[in-house]
């Protein structure tokens, strides 16, 4: 059986009808009769066969009120997916200020004599998700032209900011080898401006011959990678790049006809940076004697160089338009170690939740800050009470920037929702996440009704045995934005395109390099 519903309207404005109902001309009785003909259609977009074995929560309230427009199991804990990374931004947003930087150092211990180092030299991170080889090559080109030519010590990798613990908990071990479910670490590296923290693009091309090997490069250069290559060139492309579990062992099969890139997350990604690090040390005509090692820069150490990264204001575009798991999980960490003084997704999360009951959402469960754990738990009226609860911050309109925008095609504009809903009445109206896992589909945002009146909404579909569902989020939000308590919604004129086909596991743009 389907869950039962429950639709209300806020007590407020049943009291007002009531006593107005006796003297009222028929004409006064049309907006509630607007919010009747809501919910009668929200009810029919519902009873989709695909979701008779399913959970369904969907709220909508008025954002200027907190009228309750409609209700299906407000407050039942239900997987969010990605719609967690709501609650991660805007807590990051309060906690750490949208001018937080991240600040990766070089420092030195010892003395210098001359162009020497007598002493270690040391890569210190913080967590900035955005650091490409360029930026480690532009650190160890000012390192150079600090007259530093020689490091008679060692170079030591200090991701200290963090703690140690480099996957989420309850992250399903298959997923380990790919990018959207990278280790963290305070000192990592991305491989392009999409800024996926921990991982290299392995690109596999055709062959001088058809039967011959493949040939294979990575983005960014490096063998931190063991590239084992047993691809051929052929006809079409059919191609599993895969990193073996717990190494960097990275197996190629298949044919392939025309290049081909997967993203790959490292093993190590604390190493991975030192790798990158060291490389362009030699580059710049800097020898480090010593090896590779790793521990925490002595308080006495001095500064070299420093980096800083872009501000969070700019971060949260490729953050939320691209739903970066990376990022939502790196912030995490950053907010415990703000709040307690400790990088710990513990420390972390404990600051969300509280951020979040105290903005409108009383019940909720966080197991990381992206949504990747099936043990998150939101609630359709608390994701709505957030949303509406945002409104109010100083820093609104900049997170509000960055959802994704129904139907623009615009990459670092429409994000996941760039190929949905377009040529409809929500297409440049809808600001929401997505959020999506096996079995998982959410969104939950703000949308403009043809009335001109804010509204929010949560739409949580859970345990389908179909494909995914999206199209139901997408006939929902449709809706609201043609609702009016005034005039009928032109329901039948409004015809839903096809969007580019989806996997139901993951979000759209995590599906590289095509994505949504």
């Amino acid at each position: 059986m389907r869950p039962s519903r429950r639709t209300t309207i806020s007590v407020s404005a049943l009291l007002l009808a009531s006593l107005a109902w006796a003297s009222a001309p028929a004409s006064a009785l049309e907006p509630a009769s607007g919010v009747t003909d809501l919910v009668k259609d929200i009810d029919q977009i519902l009873s989709d066969a695909r979701l008779t074995p399913a959970r369904a929560g969907v709220v909508v309230k008025s954002a200027a009120s907190g009228e309750e427009l409609y209700a299906l199991d407000s407050g039942k804990i239900l997987t969010p997916a990605s719609n967690a990374k709501l609650v991660t931004s805007a807590a990051a947003v309060e906690t750490l200020g949208l001018d937080y930087r991240f600040t990766t150092s070089v420092l030195s211990s010892g003395r210098r004599a001359g162009s020497a180092l007598a002493g270690n030299l040391y890569l210190r991170g913080t967590g900035d998700p955005t650091l490409l080889a360029a930026d480690y090559d532009a650190l160890a080109a000012r390192v150079a032209a600090s007259g530093i030519k020689v490091v008679t010590g060692k170079l030591v990798a200090d991701d200290t900011w963090f703690d140690s613990v480099r996957l989420g908990t309850d992250w399903a071990w298959d997923d380990e080898p790919y990018y959207y479910a990278a280790q963290i670490s305070a000192l990592t590296a991305s491989p392009n401006t999409d800024y996926d923290a921990g991982s290299v693009i392995v690109s596999v091309a055709p062959g001088d011959a058809a039967g011959g090997p493949a040939k294979v490069s990575t983005t960014p250069e490096t063998d931190y990678l063991k590239i084992d290559n047993r691809a051929t060139t052929g006809t079409e492309t059919d191609v599993l790049v895969e990193r073996q579990h717990s190494t960097n062992t990275v197996v190629i099969t298949g044919t392939v006809a025309e290049k081909y890139d997967e993203w790959v997350a490292v093993d190590d990604p604390t190493g991975y940076a030192a790798s990158l690090f060291r490389k362009a040390l030699a580059k710049h005509g800097v020898r480090v004697l010593g090896s590779t090692a790793r521990e925490a820069a002595p308080q006495g150490a001095a500064t070299v160089v420093s980096h800083e990264s872009m501000p969070l204001s700019e971060l949260l575009v490729p953050f939320m338009k691209l739903s970066n798991n990376m990022h939502a999980e790196i912030l995490t960490k950053a907010i415990g170690r703000k709040v307690s003084g400790v990088g710990t997704w513990s420390a972390g999360l404990a600051a969300i939740t509280s951020f979040a009951r105290a903005n409108g959402m009383p019940t909720l469960r966080l197991r990381d800050g992206s949504g990747l754990s099936r043990v998150d738990g939101l609630t359709p009226g608390g994701v709505t009470g957030l949303l509406i609860a945002l409104r109010a911050k100083p820093w609104f309109s900049t997170w509000y920037g960055s959802l994704p925008i129904a139907g623009d095609p615009d990459r670092m504009v429409g994000g996941t929702l760039r190929s949905r809903m377009r040529g409809t009445p929500a297409a440049g109206n809808v600001h929401a996440k997505t959020g999506s896992l096996t079995g998982v589909t959410s969104l939950s945002g703000y949308v403009t009704s043809a009335d001109n009146e804010p509204l929010v909404f949560s739409v949580m579909l859970n345990q389908f045995l179909s494909g995914s569902p999206k199209d139901i989020e997408d006939k929902i939000a449709i809706r609201l934005a043609q609702f009016s308590r005034t005039a009928p919604a032109d329901v039948a004129s409004v015809q839903l395109r096809q969007a580019p086909q989806e996997s139901a596991d993951v979000e759209c743009s995590w599906l590289k390099p095509v994505g949504c």
